[in-house]
């Protein structure tokens, strides 16, 4: 969180319009920040050098898991891997496999790890829990690396991909899609359907310095972001790539394409003025995460402003400020990881909350 005593985040200090932000100059990277992009760059690098390749996706866990379905490894036949099943010996385990030619040697093939309390101990897996991964050769023909580069470079595009593989003839399928969708995996038909792209989108009132850090941090993490600023000289300053700008008032952006649950916003201009038009529109949105920049003083403030306007209190409710887990935040890049790291706490106690409506509704 900002502290108290920051004279930046008070709005009674605050000029009518602050002082220019200076621009961010973040070390450049290659527009595939997310670790699925790593795993697939490697697999197609690896192909191009005529080196045999498999690609693992959990599609499944039961139990305790420390990796969410959807996490992907590639693997060649050296022994190298990129990527991460459980962050236990499953990894390795697989790679023998692999290699001795066990499993997957010619087709797509599902595999269950922790089908034994023996095995989930030898493999390090937690108490109870059970891992399904779906593994499939890779193959260094035209369609293979066509396949490979397609979702490389849509990936790369900040846009989502939707790939459905038939286990049963192992046959491919690709298809471009406007949002990320979960991964879905049927046993009895042996089909998997996974969307590679931005998982979630964030949506940044302010092009900042602040933000320029939280845009950066947050593309390793697959958000699809959205910076908008209505002042033109900030956004034309911009440095961070693979990130869509909106020269607008923030009310009207929200409305136009981040009022989903998928959705987080964060207002961090300084400016009431346009912070507050945009958390007005926000918080009559279904975005599962909403915050404010400032201090404890400013963000008080703020939530007497929404009252003044008819803002009801179970709205204002919905308002995370001052933002930020409260790790003693002060530079940009430390409010940036404070702000992500609240994101991220608020999507996965939203997730954890959903498995369980759903293991009620199927135990009722």
């Amino acid at each position: 969180m900002t502290s108290d005593t920051d004279p930046k985040e008070t709005a009674q200090d605050a000029p009518a319009i602050p002082p220019d932000i200076p621009p961010a100059t973040l070390p450049e990277r290659d527009a595939l920040g997310s670790v699925d992009a790593e795993v697939l760059t490697s697999a197609l690098q690896w192909l191009r050098q005529g080196e045999p390749s498999w690609l693992a996706t959990v599609v499944q866990t039961w139990g305790s898991s420390p990796r969410p379905a959807g996490s992907l490894l590639a693997a060649n036949r050296s022994g190298s891997i990129v990527g991460s099943l459980s962050g236990g010996c499953v990894e390795d385990d697989l790679i023998d496999k692999l290699v001795a030619g066990d499993i997957a040697a010619e087709h797509p093939e599902f595999f269950r790890y922790g089908v034994t309390p023996e095995e989930t101990e030898r493999l390090g897996l937690p108490c109870g829990g059970n891992l399904d991964v779906v593994v499939e050769p890779l193959y260094a023909d035209a369609d293979g690396l066509a396949r490979l580069e397609r979702i490389q470079a849509t990936v790369a595009a900040r846009r989502c991909i939707e790939r459905t593989l038939d286990l049963n003839t192992g046959t491919t399928h690709l298809a471009d899609v406007e949002r990320f969708r979960q991964l879905a995996w049927n046993e009895d038909t042996q089909r998997l359907t996974q969307t590679f792209g931005p998982r979630q989108q964030l949506f940044i009132i302010g092009a900042g310095m602040v933000s320029a850090y939280l845009a950066e941090f947050a593309r390793s993490l697959e958000f699809d972001i959205t910076v908008c600023d209505p002042r033109e000289h900030l956004l034309n300053d911009f440095q961070v790539k693979g990130v869509r700008t909106v020269c607008d008032m923030p009310d009207d952006a929200i409305r136009a394409g981040a009022s989903d649950a998928q959705s987080a916003i964060v207002a961090l201009t300084h400016d009431p003025r346009i912070d507050d038009m945009g958390l007005l529109e926000a918080l009559t949105t279904d975005a599962f995460y909403i915050g404010a920049m400032g201090s404890t003083r400013t963000s008080a403030a703020r939530r007497e402003r929404l009252a003044a306007l008819d803002v009801p209190a179970a709205l204002i409710d919905r308002l995370r400020a001052p933002i930020g887990l409260s790790i003693g935040s002060k530079t940009p890049p430390e409010i940036a990881i404070a702000i992500l790291a609240e994101i991220i706490e608020v999507r996965t106690k939203n997730a954890e909350g959903a498995a369980a409506a759903r293991s009620l509704e199927a135990a009722g």
